[in-house]
């Protein structure tokens, strides 16, 4: 996936104020994201839709966008509340995958290869633009692909709020007939260059004799062609942090009421979260189960494990005793659940009572660990579990 939060600053910034007591929307209003106004070298750095039925974009100077709109409201941009919204989102899609390459303040691409549980990518892509809107309150594109430029190019199709496919086969339908200066890390000073080569869409360009792109641009030309077709290999480059915590969460396909059918799709969760705890050498001690109803009301609950562990059965029967205990009938639409204070496997200390049942739970997990690292997440899977993923896939 690539996700891009749809102009960003501007809506980091509307949020903001509207929670620190402000009543304005300046996402509803002729209004713009710039620097300092005093200095004529002050530029838009963002700006709402109505300013840009003014004509106004971005770069240009702030008071070249005065005259083109006079009652324009201009606000400073501030980094600090760009960097907290950021993380924000990063957090959320830690909940989805620990491979995570931030690539700028506001797109971030994300390896789903291992983290589908049960899903597809358009499943999982919904589930998180839903979550960003109603929980973070600003919207994302979503694109989605086999590598990274693909998927890097879906995003920036048809804006806001959106999820956009572009694979190998679509290629040619949806990303050769755009002129080739959307294609992705193709500089502004290369497209008079491939014009005056008579190149002006993307499929000119991945039609074009390689050799002489080569022979003209150099190395660049050879990738500008592998663009143009589609051909990326980079991976999803993500820095390796030992997690604060471990959760994960799921909207489901329809409200759904009762212990049992709840008690499924915590042991779906609690297998994924205690997967994914074992990946990271680590074993955590308290438990936390969130819930949120019809009526988007959330309550949560969590209670300290007997012992450290990474144990899917003891997660789960944990999960399972606080979900009794907060559960009240509710129509339930989104569940959660979250392992905490966690600490390095080899730090902590073998405990005098790990009885043959503890032993025989571990080499259960180690065994089942192995056969989805050979054969895929969803190769095996628990008999407790099997009538929860209807449940877990979003409409």
């Amino acid at each position: 996936m690539h996700i891009d939060v749809n102009n960003a600053f501007l809506s980091w910034y509307a949020i903001w104020r509207l929670k620190n007591g402000e009543r304005e929307d300046i996402r509803e209003i002729p209004a713009i994201i710039g620097g300092d106004e005093t200095k004529r070298a002050g530029i838009v750095l963002a700006k709402s839709n109505l300013a840009k039925k003014f004509g106004i974009v971005t770069g240009e100077p702030i008071y070249q966008a005065r005259k083109k709109c006079p009652n324009i409201k201009v606000f400073q941009g501030d980094y600090k509340v760009y960097k907290d919204y950021s993380n924000k989102l990063y957090n959320l899609l830690l909940e989805y995958t620990d491979k995570i390459e931030r690539f700028s303040i506001d797109e971030c691409f994300l390896d789903m290869t291992e983290y589908l549980m049960n899903s597809t990518l358009q499943e999982k892509a919904n589930e998180i633009r839903k979550r960003v809107n109603e929980e973070l309150g600003f919207t994302v594109n979503i694109g989605l692909s086999s590598n990274k430029l693909l998927a890097k190019m879906a995003s920036d199709f048809e804006k806001p709020n959106k999820i956009h496919t572009l694979y190998p086969n679509e290629i040619e339908n949806k990303m050769w007939s755009l002129p080739v200066g959307e294609l992705f890390m193709l500089g502004r000073k290369s497209v008079p260059k491939l014009n005056n080569l008579h190149i002006k869409t993307i499929g000119d360009l991945a039609k074009f004799d390689l050799n002489k792109l080569i022979k003209i641009f150099g190395k660049h030309g050879k990738l500008m062609w592998e663009y143009a077709n589609g051909i990326d290999l980079s991976e999803v480059i993500y820095k390796y942090e030992p997690p604060k915590s471990i959760s994960n969460s799921t909207t489901l396909a329809k409200d759904i009421e009762g212990l049992d059918k709840l008690n499924e799709i915590l042991l779906t969760l609690a297998e994924f979260v205690s997967y994914r705890l074992r990946r990271y050498n680590m074993v955590g001690k308290v438990v936390n189960v969130g819930l949120r109803t019809n009526e988007f009301k959330d309550f949560s609950h969590q209670k300290k494990l007997d012992t450290t562990t990474s144990n899917t059965k003891d997660i789960y029967l944990k999960a399972k005793e606080l979900l009794k205990e907060m559960y009240k009938g509710e129509s339930i639409r989104l569940v959660s659940l979250k392992v905490d204070n966690l600490c390095d496997k080899c730090q902590t200390q073998i405990s005098l009572f790990d009885d043959e049942e503890t032993k025989k739970q571990e080499k259960l997990d180690e065994t089942l660990d192995k056969l989805k690292e050979k054969f895929g997440y969803t190769s095996i899977t628990r008999a407790g579990k099997l009538g929860s993923e209807k449940q877990i896939k979003l409409k």
